[in-house]
């Protein structure tokens, strides 16, 4: 089963190896139909603390490492850049 990947923004990086992303979603109001907005913030582990607020990245589910870090960031970017992918040269 492949691992699921999104895609939000960072809202806190206060803690040691562990950021807070805001994931955004749209989705139908189920009477209405109005489009709504939906987020949820996740926990995800940062070996190296090289992201900051503000800054868009990408992560990845993977087994637990503590109480709620369950993600990991796969791939970082500027708050207007492009996302580079951890690892990779480019």
């Amino acid at each position: 089963m492949p691992k699921r990947v999104l895609q939000g923004t960072v809202v806190s990086d206060k803690a040691d190896k562990t950021v807070v992303v805001l994931i955004e979603r749209k989705v139908a109001h189920p009477v209405y139909g109005k489009i709504i907005r939906r987020s949820k913030k996740y926990h995800a582990h940062d070996e190296g603390n090289t992201v900051k607020a503000g800054d868009l990245v990408r992560i990845e589910e993977c087994a637990p490492i503590s109480k709620l870090k369950t993600w990991k960031v796969i791939g970082a970017a500027s708050a207007a850049g492009t996302i580079k992918e951890e690892g990779s040269n480019t």
